[in-house]
């Protein structure tokens, strides 16, 4: 995929007010931890992760994602009236319908013509929907187009907790690990074709995919039959396939992606990682052979907020100055399926 007149013009996000650390985790597995022989401290040093945010109890995943949303458009001149497309991304929803989208677009007051919907792509949703959008634009049918997320990390942390107290071993233990690095922010990213009257923003240049989906089974969050013919939610990963089939995935995807986009791994300035931890940011750049400095990183306290990671990582090192303009950026995705996406940019 090629782009010549799409920009990502603004970002916007919001993170979860209440700081939960990986002490604090591990203070309520306490008796988990005894059990098992496992030592105070090892969440952190296994994950790297120090802390991550968490919503209010009840927060409304709507809220959250509206409040990006009004952050990125308060950057530009673009309106609600102007958006062709408003899509919400997250891996977590208010409903299985109608699309949280909706209810978004009813706070930012979208009406009318514009296309309002749901996508889902586990971490990857977000980047899925800047190419959904950037796709109508490139076409002519959008001047502008809205992408948003809201995840949540609270409640499954909670119901993982819970589970663990009840008794388990360590194979157990060991599928619910990646559950505890799970933070929770929202974010916006909003795009157009540069015709606003304002700074375009970061010419979008082109992207790649590849799948692996003979690997879907190793990272599943959803419902399972719970006592009483009722249904509970339930997260298991296989820490170490997704990071081996992953890294592999990564590798294939980045060659392609260089080919693509007709640049040499030096000529890359900056890369933004989807956010998982310290084993796999290690692990991917040493596949990719992109020097570490070239990379920005939230994890550490922030975990991994899903497909709100990435683009609130993107915002951030733009905030602090680490994206500079003129500076080529990828931006290096990688979802639970395995499918993994890479986007290129002119910052």
């Amino acid at each position: 995929m090629k782009y010549k007149r799409v920009f990502l013009t603004a970002l916007g996000y919001e993170l979860g007010p209440e700081v939960v650390t990986s002490a604090e985790l591990e203070e309520r597995l306490a008796p988990v931890y005894r059990h098992l022989s496992i030592q105070p401290g090892q969440l952190e040093a296994w994950t790297g992760i120090a802390e991550r945010r968490w919503w209010h109890p009840d927060t409304r995943l709507s809220v959250g994602a509206t409040v990006a949303a009004q952050k990125a458009l308060s950057q530009t001149s673009v309106r609600a009236a102007d958006l062709g497309v408003l899509i919400y991304a997250g891996v977590c929803r208010e409903n299985f319908e109608p699309a949280t989208a909706c209810a978004v677009a009813d706070a930012l007051g979208v009406k009318g013509s514009a296309s309002v919907y749901d996508l889902s792509n586990a971490c990857l949703g977000v980047l899925n929907g800047m190419l959904d959008i950037a796709n109508r634009i490139e076409l002519g049918q959008i001047r502008a187009g809205l992408v948003v997320s809201c995840e949540t990390a609270r409640e499954i942390n909670e119901i993982m907790l819970a589970r663990m107290l009840h008794g388990v071993e360590m194979a157990e233990f060991a599928e619910a690990l990646a559950t505890f690095t799970g933070g929770s922010g929202a974010v916006a990213m909003l795009l157009t074709d540069g015709s606003f009257g304002m700074a375009k923003g970061h010419r979008l240049l082109g992207a790649v995919s590849l799948v692996a989906p003979e690997h879907h089974a190793l990272c599943r969050w959803g419902l399972a039959p719970a006592t009483g013919g009722q249904q509970a939610q339930y997260m298991a990963t296989d820490s170490v396939s997704v990071l081996k089939h992953g890294v592999q995935l990564g590798r294939d995807t980045w060659q392609v992606f260089l080919g693509e986009m007709g640049w040499n791994p030096a000529q890359v300035d900056r890369v933004i990682c989807h956010q998982v931890g310290s084993g796999h940011q290690d692990a991917i750049l040493n596949s990719l052979q992109v020097p570490k400095e070239k990379d920005f990183t939230t994890y550490r306290f922030l975990g991994n907020m899903g497909t709100a990671a990435l683009p609130v990582t993107a915002a951030i090192a733009d905030e602090r100055g680490i994206l500079k303009a003129g500076q080529r950026v990828g931006f290096l995705g990688i979802g639970s399926g395995l499918t993994c996406l890479m986007v290129g940019l002119e910052w």
